[in-house]
């Protein structure tokens, strides 16, 4: 179709409608863009088609065969080359068998069944970004832009790459398209940050909890001078970054630090395995990919080894193929937690020669197993597979299953996707589980549920963090040779990031040394320097050479290797070796001193005297001196005064939380109550005389329901003022430093000197008020007038506790209690004495004077 536009104006609404109709037909009637993937696709080495798929990338191989390209013809695809890394291989079967399992489950995606896509990275960066791309594309050769269709095989989500520099550029093609990548075995710290990876999930700890697991199993065994080996690579750098940074924070030198990668050239690898045999460091930490360890190994066998502890990473210290060097033995590392997978053994021995044939990658693996060919023209030096090779009698990675690690992270990354799957697939009832394949699913979708699993699979937690990551733990794991010879990968404890600092190792079984020693090696710089003495680095060399100097007066150093001495804490001076402290002497009022046990008698002999009071008023409670100015006052004055004598006790004793608050709590409250009976008292006396006058009632306005209010009111507001103090800064024991040097006063803070004084305030302001009422009430003609012996009671009072004030400033540490002490006994006796003990000799010794007619008489006269 030609669209033809003639010369005009365009201007008019018609010709602009003809215009934009002529244009959507030319754009309808033209046929749409083909786009054609270019270059060779890469094949699965395993497959499987379902509703819905799942990628897997694997090094199963860890070479890359190297071409040199001419630019002159169309280079070929990158392929694998050298042996199969069979515990790769395992990795990859143990993805198939968790898919099955999740197939042939009914409580987990029922009526939708997963397909996967695995392919072999060869351990490269380039085929593993080939992969990527391969898997976000899909599997249509052509698509049509402009169209509507989708395209068939595009997977939701991915397990992989086992390493971590493979999983770092996976990660940035697959997060540009939302497809979650949930590693297995790519450790890198770099990993966790979402900015740069946003979509990446692993099922094993970040190498910044290995690292720091590693740099404390160093200084757990005492290590302070090693040797530190990494791979070239982002596993490697990043990894030792990490533990350098740890090793620093523990106090350890390293005397060396040496890097390498499998591909690079030999001389290289010579050189680094020279520096391992020159150190003086006996302890090495191998921060190494297990295929990186290998070329290293083989290169120090060459020659005699040198005796060296090894300190291994995760990645090669579990591989069993490493056993195989024995010089070896001995090794120490952390390791992911052993793990048990039901089935799994079964099905990976489950090799029929149909199977194992068909798969290219398993008939390479089953020739390279028995040494023999499966094809009609075998291999040079290699016979034809007869039939009877048997895989289980096989030892290998691939049929070893007793240690299943990194297997287990396989294992729970393809049931966390599926998990995945399930929350945005399924609707689960409480009697069945619905889900509907035919939903249109997106990848993001599924990134978004991985967020949020939380789930447990034969007994293995699986969650992740904010960072895509699960919680850190570890085992420690030994190379121990057995009774046959043989090298086997033992665990002897554990590591647990999440307990505290001193708590987090936890060895159970006894560790094989260097050598099959079984004692630990020793690998310092400097001789560790005993309790009492302080490191002084010597000039020029590093921090764990030193020279031991004796730590100056006053402080002390108790434990080896201190790089400082400490000062004794205030309460403590040291000893002649100056490894130790000797605490002060602590000085309290305790019930052990004379001085406490007068105060104490004299307490409870004022709570007796109280008492006893209260007894012969009870008695004789019908008499007239009893009943005058209200008997039931005079009884809670007493029961106060007896409070009053026993609260005193609680400042005798150490101060504890408890007695700090309840001491003055105690006082405040029991003088507040007593002080307002004597207010009433005063007052009863005060109105009892204007009731006398004639055509005055005002006794009716108070009388004994008006006092006992009057006493509650008053109380109340000291109560308010207690639990306002306690509330907001209570008192609370303190240790007084300051005021002896050679001793420690145990004694109780304020918390807030403005509720302390407003404690005594109020007492003092109702002491003031009822002295000034008593005062006036003093000459008043009643025979019962109080109001004399209220007077001089609150005189006393009043001196005491203002002499309290300037006594209880000035005395020093536990006097100062004694102070207190002394003035709550001598208010309280001079209370009791002045207004109870005139009428208590009257009732016991002057009965005569207490009836009506002797005081009528008296009146009268």
């Amino acid at each position: 179709m030609t669209l033809v536009v003639s010369g005009g104006s365009l201007d008019s609404l018609k010709h602009r409608t003809e215009l934009l109709e002529a244009l959507t037909g030319f754009i309808t009637e033209t046929p749409s863009v083909e786009c054609t993937l270019q270059g060779t696709p890469r094949s699965p080495v395993f497959s499987a088609d379902g509703d819905f798929i799942i990628g897997g990338v694997f090094s199963i191989h860890y070479q890359l065969y190297t071409v040199i390209y001419n630019y002159t013809t169309k280079p070929e695809p990158p392929r694998c080359t050298g042996s199969i890394d069979t515990r790769e291989l395992r990795f990859s079967r143990s993805m198939i068998f968790a898919i099955e399992e999740i197939n042939n489950r009914t409580d987990l995606l029922p009526g939708i069944k997963l397909g996967y896509r695995i392919y072999d990275s060869c351990a490269s960066v380039p085929v593993a970004v080939h992969v990527a791309f391969q898997l976000s594309n899909g599997q249509d050769p052509v698509i049509y832009k402009g169209t509507n269709c989708s395209q068939s095989g595009v997977v939701m989500a991915a397990v992989g790459e086992s390493g971590s520099t493979p999983s770092i550029s996976m990660s940035r093609i697959m997060g540009s398209f939302n497809i979650p990548q949930v590693s297995h075995y790519a450790t890198c710290a770099c990993l966790s940050d979402k900015q740069q990876y946003p979509n990446f999930f692993r099922t094993i700890p970040s190498d910044r909890f290995q690292a720091d697991a590693l740099a404390k199993l160093v200084k757990h065994f005492g290590w302070t001078w090693i040797g530190a080996v990494h791979s070239d690579s982002d596993y490697g750098n990043s990894g030792m970054a990490s533990f350098l940074d740890a090793a620093l924070r523990e106090g350890i030198c390293v005397e060396y630090i040496e890097s390498y990668f499998r591909t690079d050239p030999s001389s290289k690898i010579q050189r680094v395995a020279d520096a391992i045999r020159r150190s003086t460091a006996m302890v090495v930490v191998a921060f190494i990919a297990s295929g990186d360890m290998r070329v290293l190994l083989e290169e120090l066998a060459l020659d005699p080894p040198p005796p060296r502890q090894w300190i291994g990473s995760e990645s090669w210290v579990t591989d069993t193929f490493m056993v195989r060097y024995s010089f070896c033995a001995g090794a120490i590392g952390v390791a992911i937690p052993q793990a048990v997978i039901p089935g799994l053994r079964d099905f990976l021995l489950d090799l029929s020669p149909s199977e194992v044939a068909a798969s290219q990658l398993l008939t390479e693996f089953w020739e390279e197993a028995f040494n023999c060919s499966l094809t009609k023209s075998p291999a040079v030096n290699k016979g034809l597979c007869d039939g009877t090779n048997d895989i289980k009698m096989l030892k290998n990675p691939y049929t070893e299953t007793s240690q299943l690690r990194v297997t287990n992270m396989v294992y729970k990354a393809a049931y966390a996707i599926a998990h995945a799957f399930h929350n945005a697939l399924c609707l689960e009832t409480n009697v069945t589980t619905q889900c509907d394949k035919l939903i249109k699913l997106k990848s993001n979708q599924i990134f978004s549920e991985l967020k949020r699993i939380n789930f447990s699979q034969n007994g293995y937690h699986v969650s992740f963090d904010a960072n895509g990551e699960p919680v850190a733990a570890y085992e420690v794991v030994n190379w121990q040779t057995n009774e046959s010879g043989s090298t086997e990968v033992v665990t002897v404890g554990s590591y647990d990031a999440s307990l505290p600092v001193g708590k987090q190792f936890h060895i159970n079984r006894n560790i094989n040394w260097m050598e099959g020693g079984s004692k630990v090696p020793v690998s310092v710089c400097s001789e560790s320097c005993p309790s009492g003495t302080r490191k002084v680095l010597q000039k020029g060399k590093p921090i764990c050479c030193y020279d031991c100097k004796p730590c100056p007066e006053g402080e002390i150093s108790n434990i080896t290797d201190s790089p400082d001495c400490i000062p004794c804490p205030k309460e403590f001076w040291p000893n002649a070796k100056k490894d130790a402290c000797f605490p002060k002497p602590v000085e309290f009022l305790s019930f052990e001193e004379i001085l406490s046990t007068i105060l104490a008698a004299f307490s409870v002999s004022g709570a007796c005297l109280a008492i006893i009071t209260a007894a012969v008023f009870f008695r004789h409670r019908t008499t007239p001196i009893v009943r005058a100015n209200n008997s039931e006052l005079s009884f809670l004055l007493l029961f106060s005064l007896t409070l009053c004598f026993l609260c005193s006790l609680t400042f005798i004793g150490p101060p504890s939380e408890w007695s700090c608050m309840l001491r003055h709590t105690t006082f405040g409250i029991t003088f507040v109550l007593c002080i307002s009976c004597v207010l009433g008292k005063t007052i009863v006396v005060l109105m009892a005389f204007k009731a006398t006058l004639p055509g005055n009632n005002v006794m009716k306005w108070f009388g004994p329901p008006q006092q006992r209010m009057t006493v509650v009111s008053f109380t109340f507001v000291q109560v308010i003022i207690c639990s306002i103090w306690l509330l907001v800064s209570p008192p609370f024991p303190v240790k007084n430093l300051t005021t002896y040097k050679e001793k420690i006063i145990l004694e109780c803070a304020l918390g807030s000197a403005v509720g302390f004084w407003a404690v005594l305030g109020y007492i003092g302001l109702l002491a003031v008020f009822c002295f000034t009422l008593a005062v006036l009430a003093r000459k008043l003609p009643d025979n019962f007038n109080e109001a004399k012996m209220i007077t001089f009671s609150m005189l006393i009072f009043c001196a005491v506790w203002i002499t309290f004030i300037p006594a209880y400033i000035s005395s020093p540490g536990k006097f100062t209690v004694a102070v207190e002490i002394f003035a709550i006994l001598a208010s309280s006796f001079g209370l009791i004495l002045c207004i109870f003990f005139p009428k208590f000799l009257i009732i016991l010794f002057q009965p005569e004077k207490n009836t009506k007619r002797y005081l009528m008489n008296k009146n009268q006269t």
